[in-house]
């Protein structure tokens, strides 16, 4: 795991990427992978007074496909108790692209109180070729915290179509806030639609959608 702190977080924001999960921690706290959007946004994060906690993946496991298990909720649930021993401040969940499997699933597992709210950029909302798991799989009825699902209209990945915010917003019933923030914008620098340096992972307009993730927080109490 990285953990990233200021003197007195005021949250602590659990970052859960996509594609394999891979970050690559080393221990002097370099990452060999950090293209992806929560990776990559790490400084900003901890320079606006937020904790982060970056969890890698054991023995380069490709988590495709795993993150809607019972098994990858616990493991979440036990990231939020990490958390929570410290730094006595709020806990949120961010995901992005197969990232928000994780985190929906941790938010549907959470006891109450654990996480102040959830966090979904991008989300993976349509089967794909590498893996058919979405966030339709991971309970999202069970979710009771706030909700944010954020939108790039200008996403071309085809498992994360923006027209499908709506139905993961209304598929959190239970939620007592769930709602869509849309973006638009980014550059294509990826080799591929679904890849991080692309308006999929929001790549050139971090700043406007790591601002507005942010006043969503302060709403939310992070």
């Amino acid at each position: 795991m990285l953990y990233l702190a200021p003197p007195r977080p005021r949250a602590t924001l659990i970052m859960l990427p996509g594609g394999t999960g891979k970050v690559g921690v080393q221990r002097d706290g370099d990452l060999r992978h950090d293209d992806n959007f929560v990776v990559r946004t790490r400084e900003d994060w901890v320079a606006r007074g937020y904790a982060v906690l970056i969890r890698d993946t054991i023995a380069q496991a490709n988590l495709r496909g795993a993150r809607s298990s019972p098994a990858y909720g616990k493991l979440v649930e036990d990231l939020v108790a990490y958390a929570h021993r410290h730094v006595q401040a709020p806990v949120f969940l961010i995901g992005t692209s197969q990232g928000t499997i994780a985190a929906m699933n941790g938010a549907a597992r959470a006891r109450p109180d654990a996480i102040s709210g959830v966090v979904l950029t991008e989300s993976v909302s349509m089967p794909g070729r590498l893996s058919t798991e979405t966030v339709f799989d991971a309970n999202p009825s069970a979710v009771r915290v706030p909700a944010l699902v954020v939108a790039n209209r200008d996403d071309a990945c085809d498992v994360a179509p923006p027209e499908i915010a709506p139905r993961i917003v209304a598929a959190m019933t239970r939620s007592p806030d769930a709602r869509v923030i849309t973006v638009k914008g980014g550059f294509e620098r990826s080799a591929k639609a679904c890849g991080s340096l692309s308006p999929h992972g929001y790549y050139g307009i971090e700043s406007e959608v790591v601002g507005a993730i942010a006043s969503w927080l302060r709403e939310h109490g992070g």
